[in-house]
């Protein structure tokens, strides 16, 4: 059986997540069958679901180029505008109601609002003060920047096929950035080396001809990395972007029986080129050391952006509770930033044995943590997370036991306040139960198909799918899918603010369904139980170890194809 391309349906079937039985529907269809697996090198963790339930062997194929998402319309009228008022800012009187009135066409009103957390027409913000509304224009120019270099997959992938040197040259220059001149990317992406390359770059950058060596000068000087270097590993990228063709050559030989050698599974943008060449039986990474100390760091910046964006809103306040989606494919690509999320968000830190793997996540005393509260998080875990990182799940149920059993005030600790009000109400058992997912052995939140077959109304219906669905509680011991839908009722209840991390360019908000299926139906799923109140929603943008942004996502409102899918 040769499966083209990811993802089948067969390793989604019913039946034991963590290994087949006979009475598995994969182990059932499949039997002795051979299973050869086409996947894309950018999903390691899926393809876990494939080899595990699925007995697939993995072989990879590349992702498309990238390219660069550009403006037009509005945003490209907004543009010019806003050029012309730096420019000359003595000319903004003359041009604020034509950039009111495109920001308003644009519906960028949300997104890069003249006063934060208030709503304004386009009349209103025309009238603004010059000084205001110039500092808004710079807002808008920064936002515009961002929205136009953002980069996307561009077209399909040809399995076994080499890219053009055009198509190097887009991978190139979404890897590289500003860090090398376009002049002399393409002059490797045409193969003429990097002699050559190095004499574009030395005129892009008008240097001489002596380009310094690393060592020419103390380590501490050498924050930047040595140009030379980067053509040479440019250069190398470059040949094994060429290598494309092991794509056929891997396909024959798992058809053949034979060995098809390992590779770490990920993105050329996030992981580096660790990850080529394709054709390679992909994996994935070590769940005992989640979150790496660079996804640590990383996860605590975007979750202090979340909080700090939060209180700007709501006059100094913390959320109670905010609700953070744990999915497989981000945890293996960011290497556990979405864990380090909810450890910040809790004020934990991983404790390390001494091998090097976590042991605990222990509690942060709160005379460390600068005068903020612990903040509550309701996990909402992917069938993948749930099944590939066990240890994970419990140490997380562990934490959240000991939060909530801490002797600490409750304006300090909302995990513990939380699971005190359910115990007045004799909820004992679960009672700090906060990582929930669809029943073990089964996954999806049903939303998607609810919405494919067109039989609902409204959000609030899907909202009621993904809480059914969702309401299975997962931790130590016994805590394997146990039903405790008043425990995520009264969570949901004190969400305040949804978090999504997207973990790369090659998926976005509507390319993949999953992202209406769980995250916009959490929003409306919340909104229930806080009987139509607002609940924030923010996507974290990571990429190749810095915080892109933290966009606001206005309330993904709804959840459903043509109505409302995703209001961003």
């Amino acid at each position: 059986l040769i499966h083209f391309g990811m993802h089948g349906t067969v390793e989604w079937l019913p039946g034991s997540p963590l290994g087949n039985t006979g009475l598995s529907w994969s182990d059932v269809l499949l039997g002795p069958l051979p299973n050869v697996y086409l996947y894309a090198a950018n999903n390691p963790s899926e393809s876990i679901i494939a080899k595990r339930r699925g007995y697939g062997t993995i072989v990879s194929h590349n992702v498309p180029p990238y390219g660069r998402a550009g403006l037009y319309k509005q945003l490209s009228i907004l543009r010019d505008l806003i050029a012309d008022v730096r420019a000359d800012p003595g000319s903004v009187h003359n041009l604020k109601d034509a950039i009111a009135g495109n920001v308003e066409a644009a519906g960028l009103q949300a997104d890069c609002p003249l006063r934060a957390g208030v709503e304004t027409s386009a009349e209103e913000t025309a009238a603004a003060e010059d000084e205001e509304f110039l500092a808004w224009c710079e807002r808008l120019h920064g936002y515009l920047q961002t929205l136009e270099n953002r980069l996307f997959s561009e077209g399909l992938h040809v399995l076994g096929a080499a890219p053009s040197s055009s198509q190097v040259a887009q991978y190139l220059g979404a890897y590289y950035g500003d860090s090398l001149p376009q002049e002399a990317v393409d002059v490797l992406a045409e193969g003429r080396g990097v002699d050559a390359a190095r004499l574009a770059l030395e005129a892009a950058w008008k240097q001489p001809a002596a380009l310094p060596a690393v060592s020419a000068a103390p380590a501490v000087q050498q924050a930047a990395p040595d140009p030379l270097q980067l053509l040479q590993e440019a250069e190398d990228i470059r040949a094994l972007l060429l290598r494309n063709r092991e794509e056929l050559s891997g396909m024959l030989r798992a058809l053949d029986g034979a060995w098809v050698p390992p590779e770490a599974g990920g993105d050329l943008l996030r992981d580096g080129p660790g990850v080529l060449p394709t054709g390679r039986n992909i994996h994935a990474l070590d769940p005992y050391r989640m979150p790496g100390p660079a996804a640590e760091a990383r996860g605590a910046q975007a979750a202090a952006a979340i909080l700090d964006a939060h209180r700007a809103a709501n006059a100094g306040a913390y959320p109670e509770t905010v609700a953070i989606n744990l999915w497989g494919l981000d945890a293996i690509k960011t290497k556990g930033e979405s864990v380090a999320m909810v450890l910040h968000m809790v004020g934990a830190r991983p404790v390390k044995e001494g091998t090097g793997r976590i042991a605990r996540y222990e509690l942060i005393p709160l005379s460390e943590m600068n005068g903020r509260p612990r903040v509550d998080c309701l996990c909402n875990m992917s069938g993948i997370f749930r099944d590939a990182f066990q240890n994970v799940v419990e140490l997380l149920d562990d934490l959240f036991a000991r939060a909530a059993a801490a002797d600490e005030p409750e304006h300090m600790n909302y995990i513990a306040k939380h699971a005190r009000a359910l115990q007045q109400q004799g909820i004992t058992a679960g009672a700090s139960s906060r990582l929930f997912s669809n029943p073990a052995g089964d996954y999806g939140s049903m939303v998607n198909e609810r919405v494919g077959a067109g039989n609902w109304e409204n959000s609030a219906e899907l909202g009621d799918t993904w809480a059914a669905r969702n309401a299975f509680s997962y931790g130590k011991g016994g805590e394997r899918g146990v039903a405790r839908p008043e425990v995520l009722q009264s969570l949901l209840g004190s969400c305040e603010r949804v978090v999504q991390e997207i973990d790369s360019v090659e998926y976005g908000l509507t390319d993949i369904q999953e992202y209406y299926a769980n995250t916009g139906a959490l929003v409306a799923a919340a909104k229930n139980a806080r009987k139509g109140k607002a609940v924030g929603c923010r996507c974290a943008f990571q990429l190749v170890a810095r915080l892109l942004c933290a966009v606001c996502c206005c309330c993904m409102q709804g959840a459903g194809a043509g109505r409302n899918v995703l209001q961003a």
